[in-house]
């Protein structure tokens, strides 16, 4: 198994940025996006395809259909009303938005169009009450300069954002409603032939560039990236919902594995002769030969009454488990086809004997479907209709491997590697939105838009570095973070210096995460609470880090709340004096004997007492002043 260069297999990566745009409102009615722990009630709907004004059903919209879901919904009157749940028609196109959108694209030297037509944009997976989401082409063109490269800009939109998938069970899918309708833009880059650590550049200062607006949403979830990535001689495939950048360049180099190892295995494929499978020769019933099998999965299937059935697959042995790199296999890529459809189990004939599916198992298939040595043979089980939608799936996928990578639609997963997630959309997509009127860009709107072109990110970080007086790496990062606004705020309104400040939002948050522990369990408010404690004294610096860690941990879910669990006060000089004397004495011999090396030993002792009660500066202050007055007796 040879190493993959990366660079010799024409790779090619196309860049789409959706970013939430900070509006304090949503896109077409006056609800704000408020994240809610709670809902006051909740509603189901059955989504399915139809036609669109060509006749034509789009293909990523028939395959959610065939899942047959149902979606439950939960809202909360705090951040959706009637136009989310699609029972009232949208109200007029924030003004605001529609600014953000013009600023952005004059940024980009886009060609800005005079007249912005809304389209819908059929989405059945539940994630849009309506069945479509609501989008319109801004701009077009323009470039982004990155290392001396002009990237090309091919679109840019506005539109809504998607609902919040909270979990995805059995025949159900359940969603909020806090995020739907929320204004995005998407920005779509030329494809590029680089490398996956260049087009990590690119993101970064494509995102650095909305952030310097200052008018984008900042946190997790506000900003994702969708990444187009395609071989020689291979379809295009998305993937969606890369959200962290350090995990892009990762992503981008295990799916160009994954689509040059399928290229492989095709021409191992083509290299064969074979007939196609046959939906009605080559699917056989074999319930009642695995009814003695020891497999849980099989077993689970007879106990819930489902089918069991085999499809032959003529001169494939070997091909199913087939690695031409470690983990990029065609048997992996039909288990995840088929798990959208609910199915109980699938195994191929490589894989086996496993799983509780034995070598007489297997002799009783092989003999009852009148298998050849170089057959092989899948096992399925499930109920119909999802069964039948399953196998014709597998099918046709065994029929596409054949022709190498296909073009299709992946999701990230959080191992940094893709899964299959449905079929790439085709034009029959989109059509006209007809509650709403056609809207117009103004010559005076343009001027404002080119008039308001932020300065540049290096003109932006410089100003922070003056303006606060802190150093490039630390401006660079707590400009790069979702806690810039909250520095500034606290910098005006906070005693402590902006570079305490910034290091606790940029390494103290970030090394907590690096525990295992969740970020998104520490609101901005809290952290404003933390800072205000700090700043009336309440609390040491040392503190801080002991509340953060509370709240990160699910132990509290405020400041005060943390305060009062880890049983935080600030220590007075004299009570810290008489805990330190005591320490002195314990350890006088020690002292003698080490001299000022002891320090470091003993603000060990000292920081295990009194952590989280007094400052460690004063601590090292007033233990260096006993041990040389110790050390002078």
């Amino acid at each position: 198994m040879s190493e993959l260069e990366i660079d010799k297999i024409g790779l090619k990566v196309g860049l789409e940025i959706h970013q939430q745009l900070d509006t304090k409102k949503k896109l077409f009615c006056n609800c704000k996006s408020v994240e809610n722990t709670e809902y006051t009630g909740k509603f189901t709907r059955k989504l399915r395809a139809s036609k669109s004004e060509l006749g034509k059903i789009d293909p990523a919209a028939l395959f959610e259909s065939s899942k047959s879901k149902t979606m439950v919904y939960y809202e909360n009157q705090n951040s959706n009303c009637l136009v989310e749940k699609d029972e009232e028609p949208p109200h007029n196109l924030d003004i605001k938005a529609k600014e953000i959108v013009l600023l952005v694209s004059s940024a980009l030297n886009s060609k800005i169009f005079s007249e912005i037509h809304v389209m819908r944009k059929t989405v059945i997976d539940g994630s849009n009450t309506s069945g479509f989401q609501r989008t319109m082409l801004v701009a077009q063109g323009g470039n982004i300069e990155v290392k001396g490269i002009k990237v090309g800009v091919q679109s840019i939109c506005l539109e809504e954002d998607a609902a919040k998938l909270i979990k995805d069970e059995n025949d159900y899918r359940f969603f909020s409603l806090d995020r739907l309708g929320v204004p995005l833009i998407e920005i779509a880059l030329e494809p590029v032939s680089c490398n996956p650590k260049m087009v990590k550049e690119i993101a970064l200062s494509l995102g650095r560039l909305l952030r310097v607006t200052k008018k984008v949403a900042r946190g997790i979830g506000t900003i994702r990236q969708d990444v187009n990535v395609s071989i020689d001689s291979g379809g295009i495939v998305e993937i969606k919902g890369v959200q962290q950048l350090e995990q892009l360049e990762k992503i981008i180099e295990y799916e160009a594995k994954r689509q040059y190892g399928l290229k492989l295995i095709s021409e191992k494929i083509n290299s064969i002769s074979r007939k196609d499978i046959d939906q009605k020769d080559d699917v056989f019933l074999i319930t009642n030969l695995l009814q003695n099998c020891n497999s849980k999965i099989i077993k689970k299937s007879l106990e819930n009454g489902d089918v069991i059935k085999a499809i032959k697959v003529e001169k494939f042995a070997g091909l199913f488990g087939f690695e031409p790199y470690s983990g990029i296999r065609l048997g992996k890529e039909i288990g995840q086809l088929v798990r959208f459809f609910g199915i109980g189990g699938v195994f191929h004939s490589d894989e086996l004997p496993n799983y509780g599916i034995e070598n007489n198992n297997i002799q009783n298939i092989r003999k009852y479907l009148e298998l050849e040595e170089d057959d092989a043979f899948l096992i399925i089980t499930g109920k119909n209709p999802a069964l039948e939608h399953a196998i014709n799936s597998i099918i046709n996928r065994i029929k596409d491997a054949k022709n190498g990578p296909l073009a299709e639609t992946r999701a990230a997963t959080s191992n940094d590697e893709t899964i299959f997630l449905r079929p790439r959309p085709g034009p029959s997509r989109m059509y006209p939105e007809t509650d709403i009127p056609t809207i117009k860009v103004s010559k005076d709107e343009l001027e404002v838009a080119k008039s308001n072109i932020p300065k540049s990110w290096d003109e932006s970080i410089l100003e922070i570095k003056n303006k606060y007086k802190i150093n490039q790496q630390l401006s660079e990062q707590i400009f790069d973070s979702e806690y810039f606004d909250l520095f500034e705020k606290n910098c005006n309104n906070n005693k402590n210096s902006p570079n305490f400040i910034a290091s606790v939002l940029c390494s103290t948050i970030v090394n907590l995460q690096r525990n295992g522990l969740d970020s998104s369990l520490l609101k901005h408010e809290e952290i404003s609470n933390t800072f205000d404690l700090l700043n009336s004294d309440k609390i040491s610096k040392e503190s801080v880090e002991i509340i953060f860690e509370q709240i990160m941990s699910g132990k509290a879910v405020s400041a005060s709340e943390a305060v009062k669990n880890a049983s935080i006060r600030n220590m007075s000089e004299d009570e810290l004096n008489e805990i330190l004397d005591m320490i002195i004495l314990n350890n006088s011999d020690k002292i003698q004997q080490d001299g000022i090396r002891s320090l470091t030993s003993l603000m060990g002792i000292a920081m295990k007492q009194v952590r989280g009660q007094t400052s460690g500066n004063l601590v090292n202050t007033l233990l260096l002043r006993k041990i040389n007055k110790l050390l002078e007796k």
